[in-house]
Formats: C-alpha cells, structure tokens, sequence
C-alpha cells in the first residue's frame, strides 16, 4: 500500500498543490510532477549539486529531499530566477566568464552562487572563514568552499568563481 499525501508550496512565485507518494524527492516533484526540468538529476545522492534549489532562501540538495517536508515553503529553481530576455545577475556574470561548459551542472550552480552570496552576507561562516569575530569576505577561498558541493566535470570552476565575484562586486 502506498501513501501518497497532498501538499501546497509556492514555486517561482506561484503557489502550487500537488499529490504525491510520501517518498517522493523534491527533485522528482519539480522535474516529474511540475515539469521544471531545469533543475536536473545527476547522482540522485547528493553528492554531485546538480539538483541544488533555493528554499526558503537556504540552498537545497532536491534529490536528498522528500516534498512533503515542504508544505508552505518558498522554492525558487533555475527557472525562477531569470528569463532569456531578462536573466538574474548570476546567469549573465555565467555567460560573460563562460561558467559553463556541457550546462548539465549549471542550473544547481547558479542556485547554490545566489544562496552563497545570501549565506555571506548574512555572516554565515565556512569552514575557511577566517575571523569569526568579523563580518564574512567574500573572497575566493570563501566561494570555493561554499561551492564545493556543486561538481562541475567540464572543469569550468576558475570561470564560476569568476561569474560569483562579479555578481558580489555588483552587490557591494
């Protein structure tokens, strides 16, 4: 027997209902229930970030993650941030340094750059944060600790790290 049960959570601004099997990741939810494939499936353990979604504004591996522990979140996938006419800073600073290569990873990319900066300037610190006493830099170290949840096999990280500098010049 299996139980399915019923949840609501707001999606790129829409608010959303579905019906799912309780075991259901959030990842399949968006990719086989809402149709935002956007947001891919790489290892299905968590290891590799390609399923990396914003919710609730902290950064989400979706494939570790059940949906229906997020009955009344705010999600935002790759889909939600930019348009082609009108893409999010961090898309743009990724086409300019060419912070992708094949584009399999860059959708949890982006997503994971734009809570980065959030977890930053919200004082979070890493494991390389050097003065916890201070406000956290954000500095190159900084992003590639963050960063290194999200694989990227081209080997493009030197041009992400890039496109995430210059996104937080730009904020500054």
């Amino acid at each position: 027997m299996t139980l399915s049960s019923r949840l609501s959570f707001t999606v790129n601004g829409e608010p959303r209902a579905l019906e799912v099997d309780n075991r259901t990741t959030l990842l399949d939810a968006l990719r086989e229930h809402l149709h935002l494939t956007g947001t891919k499936k790489g290892c299905d353990h968590g290891q590799c970030g390609a399923c990396t979604v914003i919710v609730e504004g902290r950064r989400v591996n979706s494939c570790l993650s059940l949906a229906v522990m997020h009955e009344g979140d705010e999600i935002t996938t790759i889909e939600g941030l930019g348009e082609p006419e009108a893409l999010h800073p961090m898309q743009a600073a990724f086409v300019k340094h060419d912070g992708y290569q094949c584009g399999y990873c860059t959708p949890g990319q982006i997503c994971s750059s734009v809570a980065v900066l959030e977890e930053i300037k919200a004082n979070i610190p890493s494991h390389v944060t050097e003065d916890l006493g201070e406000h956290t830099r954000i500095t190159p170290e900084e992003i590639r600790e963050r960063m290194s949840g999200n694989i990227c096999r081209c080997g493009a990280y030197s041009n992400i790290v890039d496109a995430i500098l210059e996104v937080a010049e730009e904020d500054a």
